[in-house]
């Protein structure tokens, strides 16, 4: 028998799935409750663009708590966060852990991290995600984990769990395969496009997109979020999709190429393995579902 996660998205990309999102919408427990029966896999709270709000973000999650199960019978949809600090520099990183502390003790499921440009980098990241006792990739080049312990007492009430469970189940997936947390990177500008294969081969990451929008200012382009892209966009693209399928991790994209309809922008991810899709809504997730013969309810 199939484990039972906590973490939706974990479970369906184990089942080959594909994932859909939204954004979380105002960070109140009213709202928390309400998105309780989301159309969407995932729920991503935005703090590269928004205000840092904790106090809305645990609200929220205990709103989504009070509001279910999910349809398919989880504590909660995923949520996902991202950080007002990048992911730049190793210095960075270390300097802005106790946003990424902070943020897991809410009871999210996961961080997406931005404008990862250095495999040192990524790595102090995974580290501050991970407690210390926790030695699964220990070999492979990351140090002992920095997360240290009692802030994990609301979010062990948000996943359903005792303290100690939760100690031992808040570490990235797949690296551990027991773990119910999922790291993600925006690798989004040409540096990071450059060191992708590098960045990419830090153990203890889930997925990455490539962030159209700042990648092609980094090139110079004022606006060029969506299709087409000219060459030097087009290759950076390719190199992070290339990235993430040497080292098993799922790739984000949106298409928003006008010269498509819906029906052929989602195909176009689809046929080119993106696992995370951005853009098109409700509609095309129950289009994508309906595809690929998804049998976990919404």
């Amino acid at each position: 028998m199939a484990k039972e996660r906590i973490n939706k998205c974990i479970e369906l990309l184990e089942q080959g799935e594909n994932l859909y999102y939204t954004g979380t919408g105002p960070l109140t427990y009213e709202n928390g409750k309400k998105q309780a029966k989301t159309w969407a896999d995932s729920l991503v709270a935005d703090f590269e663009h928004n205000p840092f709000d904790l106090v809305g973000l645990q609200a929220f999650m205990q709103g989504l708590v009070d509001g279910g199960p999910t349809n398919s019978g989880h504590r909660t949809p995923t949520v996902i966060a991202t950080l007002p600090s990048n992911c730049r520099t190793l210095q960075e990183v270390r300097a802005n852990a106790w946003q990424v502390r902070h943020v897991l003790s809410t009871g999210v499921h996961g961080i997406l991290h931005t404008h990862a440009r250095q495999a040192d980098a990524v790595r102090a990241f995974v580290e501050e995600c991970r407690y210390p006792f926790q030695t699964i990739g220990l070999d492979r080049g990351l140090v002992q984990g920095q997360r240290g312990a009692g802030g994990q007492g609301y979010a062990a009430g948000i996943w359903g769990v005792t303290g100690p469970e939760y100690t031992k189940l808040a570490d990235p997936w797949p690296l551990n395969p027991e773990g119910e947390l999922m790291l993600g990177l925006k690798i989004e500008d040409r540096e990071s496009a450059a060191n992708a294969e590098y960045i990419a081969k830090v153990p203890g990451l889930a997925f990455a997109e490539w962030g159209p929008g700042d990648m092609g200012m980094s090139f110079g382009y004022a606006d060029a979020h969506d299709p087409p892209y000219p060459t030097d966009m087009d290759q950076a693209r390719t190199a992070v999709k290339n990235a993430c399928d040497d080292n098993g991790m799922a790739f984000l994209s949106s298409w928003n190429d006008p010269s498509l309809d819906a029906e052929g922008r989602l195909r176009f991810l689809m046929d080119w393995g993106v696992r995370i899709i951005s853009g098109g809504g409700e509609e095309q997730a129950k289009r994508g579902r309906e595809i690929t013969g998804r049998q976990m309810p919404v």
